[in-house]
């Protein structure tokens, strides 16, 4: 089986003898078609000049010319990432950033980000047993991965203190009743409705 490069000159080949057919249908003379290859050879030598510099200088100027630069994501804002540590799983956090996926990638990166989350979910629940028995699973989460020897991203998430957590809870639970009940909106009659009953 021919390789690719074999495939791209055969089907060079191919072409010229298509460019050479049209041209010698056009009632060209041996003359005219000669001034024609040695016009292309010599397009072909000073494209071979050309060192990658210039050419790659000549393609970004042609791109910007065409305004293919234009309105790129980060025009005008900082690179985000840029000036920071190297992270080695930068593509890992970022994978799972854009793509939005929850329950898989390294387990520091999951324990992180559920534990930014827990107060939220302690507080959806309505017994202090819910409370706990969360808690108790986080922790016990936490100290498996801190035990786990299988590389990644360190677990640097903390445990979590079940009876001040509780404590927290009760807090939350207590503030949110204590707190006055928001106003009740005021219902807006359409503009008909008000001429109808004779009121502006």
């Amino acid at each position: 089986m021919p390789s690719e490069g074999a495939g791209g000159a055969f089907r060079r080949r191919v072409e010229r003898a298509a460019e050479l057919r049209a041209v010698r249908a056009t009632g060209i003379t041996a003359q005219e078609e000669a001034e024609l290859t040695a016009a292309e050879e010599k397009e072909r030598e000073k494209r071979r000049k050309v060192d990658d510099a210039r050419r790659a200088e000549y393609l970004i100027r042609d791109a910007m010319a065409q305004g293919k630069f234009d309105n790129l994501k980060y025009t005008g804002k900082p690179i985000p990432g840029l000036g920071e540590g190297y992270d080695p799983d930068w593509w890992v956090k970022g994978l799972i950033q854009r793509e939005n996926i929850t329950g898989m990638g390294p387990k520091a990166i999951l324990l992180r980000t559920e534990d930014a989350e827990l107060d939220g979910r302690l507080d959806a629940q309505y017994s202090e047993k819910q409370v706990r028995d969360i808690l108790q699973d986080f922790n016990r989460r936490v100290i498996d991965a801190r035990r786990q020897l299988q590389g990644g991203p360190p677990v640097v998430t903390k445990t979590r203190d079940i009876d001040a957590e509780v404590e927290r809870w009760h807090e939350r639970r207590a503030a949110v009743a204590a707190a006055p009940p928001p106003p009740e909106p005021e219902i807006k009659r359409s503009w008909w409705r008000r001429i109808r009953d004779g009121s502006t």
